[in-house]
């Protein structure tokens, strides 16, 4: 009576997905496993984070606070590339660096390339950037959109092979057997055979 439950608990423990049930049995906070397919990198940043770095940005610069003073209110709260791309550039504005070479720290970034284009821009010609800035953020936070939309179509293709693998064998055995069954024996009883 206990040999075959003691075997399954044992075969729990010992399956290679077992590490939750042991880590559970430890009392050890379970984590969170990425999938395979999600970016390893630690520097991408969250694109909403971004977003919200850049509508921050923007209300600084419409507030009336310089470029410097503007980059160095944000860079603490942005995410962890951007905020160190924003302190650099605060520092070189504020020491008094060309615009267009202080915003060349932030365009190593991928994710504010455009930022640096903007700013760039904005120092030669005098236009204002917080709009620019605004409309931005508002791209970024559509980009991330149209991102997560395309994920969620895609696990929605994905999981249709698995789930017609499961069912197509059920419509076989319960729809189709039957009917074939039930007209063979038709036929063989008429003689037609």
């Amino acid at each position: 009576m206990w040999a075959p439950l003691a075997a399954v608990a044992l075969a729990v423990l010992v399956t290679p997905g077992g590490t939750v049930v042991r880590r559970r049995l430890r009392g050890s906070a379970p984590t969170v496993d990425a999938p395979s397919d999600a970016p390893t990198a630690p520097d991408t940043p969250d694109p909403l984070a971004v977003a919200g770095t850049f509508d921050l940005l923007a209300a600084c610069l419409e507030a009336g606070l310089p470029a410097s003073a503007a980059a160095a209110a944000v860079a603490p709260s942005a995410p962890r590339p951007l905020s160190e791309s924003l302190r650099r550039t605060a520092d070189l504005l504020a020491l008094g660096a060309d615009p267009a070479t202080a915003w060349d720290v932030v365009a190593t970034e991928p994710a504010t390339e455009a930022l640096a284009r903007m700013a760039r821009r904005s120092a030669r010609s005098g236009a204002a950037l917080s709009s620019a800035i605004g409309e931005l953020a508002g791209q970024q936070r559509a980009d991330a959109e149209d991102r997560a939309v395309a994920a969620a179509e895609r696990a929605g293709v994905l999981i249709s092979g698995p789930l017609g693998l499961c069912f197509l064998p059920a419509f076989v055995c319960l729809g189709i057997v039957p009917v074939v069954i039930g007209l063979a024996g038709r036929v063989l009883d008429g003689g037609l055979l």
